[in-house]
Parts: C-alpha cells; sequence; structure tokens
C-alpha cells in the first residue's frame, strides 16, 4: 500500500528562511522589487528548486515562471502559485509561502511516488505587489488576458525604467507565449495579511472571493498665503480640501458598514511650510467592497462630497483613476472543497473575502479558481514583522496538498 503523501514542515521553513535571505532587510524582512536584481536571484533560487523536483519549466514573455509535474494523463494542470516580489518593507511570507508550499507539494508526492491523474503546476507571476510598475498583479493579469504585453513592456517606473528592457536585462523575458499553459483549476495558498483568523482563534480560511479595488488620486490646486493675515473666509486651502476628504472617506466606511473600507494612502501638501497656506495638494482615496453595486455607491458619496468641498473652497481639482477592479467571486464548488478538506483535518475554518488583490482573482478569469488563506499574527504584513506561526503554515500546506491531489484525480 503507497504510504500518505505529508508536507515536511522543517523542509518548508528551511525553503521560506533561504529564499528571505535573498533581499534581506533590517527587521527579518525582505525587500525584492519587481524585476531587480534581488528579484532575478530569488527567481533563480526557486528556479532551481523546480529543476530537482523533474519539473519541466516554461517561462512567457512577461517573466511569469510555471514548473509543471507530469501526470498519468497529458492536459490541463492543477495550478497552484503566487508570487516571490515583495514591496520595499515586505515580510517573508508574503507570495512566498504559496509558491514554496507548491512545490512542497510536489515534494511531498515525489517522497511517496505517487503520480497524479492530472499534472500538477507550480507558478510564480511577474510584479504581482506593483510597488515598482503598475498596475499589480500584472503577471497574472496579463495571462489572463486582461492586460496587453505591449502596456505591460512600457510600464515605467519611478526613475523612467521600462518594465520590458527589465525583464530582458535580467534574462526573464520568456520564449513562451503570454497564457499558453491554461490550468483546469487554479488554488492559492496565501497569508490572510489581516487580523480576522487570529482573532476568531481560526486557522484555515476558506476564500469567498477578492473585494473590488477604486483607486483615485486627487490633484488640488488653491492659493497660497499667509496664514496669519488670511482670514478664513478669503482662503482657497487645498491642504484643507485633502485633510477634509480623508476625513470623510472614513465616514462613508463607517456608514456604510459591512465590508466597505477607505482609506486616504498618499497626502503630500506644497509648499509644505508650517505658516503658508497650502496651493497644492495630493492624495490618493482607495475605496474597497465585495459588492460592485456598494462600491459604486462609496465612489459616488465620496466624489461629489470632493467635488463640492472644492467648489466652496474656491480650489480647482483633479481627479485620475489609478486602478480599478471589479469584486471577484471564486467557484463556490472550490470553496466548499477547501473548507471540506480543511475540517477534515480537524482545523477550524471560516469563509471569507479577501480584503487584498491576489494572482487568484486574475485566475477566476480562466478556471475554477479559490484561496486558502492562514492567520497573520497581528494582522500585520507588508511589514518586516510579518509572521505566521510554523504549525499555522504546515497546516496550511497540508490542506493545499490534498486539494490538489483531489482535484488532480477528478
Amino acid at each position: 500500500m503507497t504510504a500518505r503523501p505529508a508536507i515536511d514542515g522543517l523542509h518548508l521553513h528551511a525553503r521560506l528562511a533561504a529564499l528571505a535571505r535573498i533581499g534581506a532587510i533590517d527587521g527579518g524582512g525582505c525587500a525584492r522589487l519587481a524585476l531587480t536584481d534581488e528579484d532575478k536571484h530569488g527567481r533563480d533560487l526557486v528556479v532551481s528548486w523546480m529543476r530537482a523536483l523533474d519539473l519541466a519549466i516554461t517561462v512567457d514573455a512577461i517573466g511569469n515562471v510555471f514548473g509543471v509535474r507530469r501526470g498519468r494523463e497529458d492536459g490541463p494542470p492543477v495550478m497552484t502559485g503566487s508570487h516571490i516580489d515583495t514591496v520595499r518593507t515586505g515580510g517573508r511570507f508574503d507570495g512566498n509561502y504559496g509558491v514554496l508550499a507548491g512545490l512542497e507539494v510536489c515534494r511531498a508526492l515525489d517522497t511517496v511516488g505517487v503520480r497524479t491523474r492530472h499534472p500538477l503546476c507550480v507558478a510564480f507571476f511577474t510584479n504581482e505587489e506593483g510597488a515598482r510598475f503598475q498596475p499589480d498583479m500584472m503577471g497574472s493579469l496579463v495571462h489572463a488576458g486582461g492586460f496587453s504585453l505591449q502596456e505591460a513592456y512600457a510600464a515605467t517606473d519611478t526613475a523612467g525604467v521600462r518594465l520590458g528592457d527589465e525583464l530582458e536585462r535580467i534574462g526573464y523575458r520568456g520564449p513562451a507565449p503570454t497564457g499558453a499553459i491554461r490550468p483546469r483549476a487554479f488554488i492559492e495558498l496565501h497569508i490572510e495579511q489581516g487580523p480576522i483568523l487570529e482573532d476568531a482563534a481560526i486557522t484555515i480560511g476558506a476564500v469567498t472571493g477578492v473585494q473590488g479595488i477604486s483607486w483615485y488620486e486627487f490633484i488640488v490646486t488653491g492659493v497660497s498665503a499667509h496664514a496669519g493675515t488670511t482670514p478664513m473666509r478669503l482662503r482657497h486651502d487645498a491642504g484643507y480640501v485633502a485633510a477634509a476628504a480623508a476625513s470623510f472617506v472614513r465616514q462613508v466606511a463607517r456608514d456604510m458598514g459591512g465590508a466597505q473600507v477607505g482609506t486616504v494612502g498618499v497626502a503630500e501638501l506644497r509648499p509644505n511650510l508650517i505658516n503658508v497656506i497650502a496651493n497644492h495638494a495630493r492624495f490618493t482615496v482607495d475605496l474597497r467592497n465585495t459588492d460592485e453595486a456598494l462600491l459604486q455607491e462609496a465612489e459616488r458619496r465620496v466624489f461629489a462630497f470632493i467635488d463640492d468641498t472644492a467648489q466652496a473652497e474656491g480650489v480647482t481639482i483633479e481627479r485620475r483613476r489609478l486602478a480599478r477592479l471589479e469584486p471577484v467571486v471564486f467557484d463556490t464548488t472550490m470553496v466548499d472543497r477547501v473548507e471540506r478538506i480543511a475540517q477534515a483535518h480537524g482545523r477550524s475554518t471560516l469563509r471569507l473575502p479577501s480584503g487584498a488583490g491576489h494572482d487568484a482573482q486574475m485566475m477566476a478569469r480562466l478556471c475554477p479558481t479559490s484561496m486558502i488563506f492562514v492567520p497573520s499574527v497581528k494582522g500585520l504584513s507588508h511589514n518586516v514583522a510579518e509572521y505566521t506561526t510554523p504549525a499555522d503554515l504546515e497546516a496550511g500546506a497540508a490542506v493545499l496538498l490534498d486539494v490538489m491531489l483531489e482535484l488532480a484525480e477528478d
């Protein structure tokens, strides 16, 4: 009788630590921005691990990397994966965990000599974070046909460096056409990056979908004047409009309740002097909801408030859309499968949407898709203090193993 495959937790932790050493920063975190030298070295390391598992490696024209483990039958693979690029102050688990756990699934099957009916595939996608080039989730978006290769190549970083040139420079502008590997199903394992699972003392999240995202930039132009000699009624204060907008965004999210959240994450004033009324303000608004109609309602309320406030203050306002993604609902049978298998492992479960964007939301355009979440201690992510316990990391990988096994035998 064939032994049952099992995740080697110590090996998973060792691999996570090894990858984290590339681009290591103070505090235990990582900085591997997309297509930097650090990203190249991380890619090279993960590809070497794929080769050691005898996976057939494909690199496509946007730099996505796919390692396919052959099945008893040919055909579309059951795919897992995530990303290995990070933000500038990233942790060691965001994205990396899902990719390396996928490799551990393949290793566990090799150890006991199991060959699945359908092929398996472990992927990592280019520029998921969007910390250097926009938009985020670029590699999976191009793979799914939602963004052209030409648009992606033309994207530039803050120094004006083109993404296409950087792909070429680091040797990951691959020969395969984008979208060449179309999976039969996609399952992404990820840290939650929020506090919900830990707060509820739950080990496994069965992810039902991904919130819609609305990102806008606003530029306000007013008139600089002396802060002491200009009466309030005669001011054209760009800074006031930005501050009022930030307060209103929070109030809208509270009033609407439910899944609605809102953030002003960037705020810049000029001339940025204590005794001068600002003549320029730039700020961003991030609105998210699992319901598209409610997300549109939040947009309408915020936009109307900002326009009205700008008019009353006698300033001009410009609005520019940075990103807009509708909510994604994952395949119900996939969500059910994650929940059932986790419970069969004796794990506590919770169905929840993802508040962050993930490659899985792009892959959902192509095939049945879901995600598995494990708790993030204190809800921290995009932070050098990002942490998930070894026990929870192993639990999530074990669920991934059995979900992929089941899908690969269907």
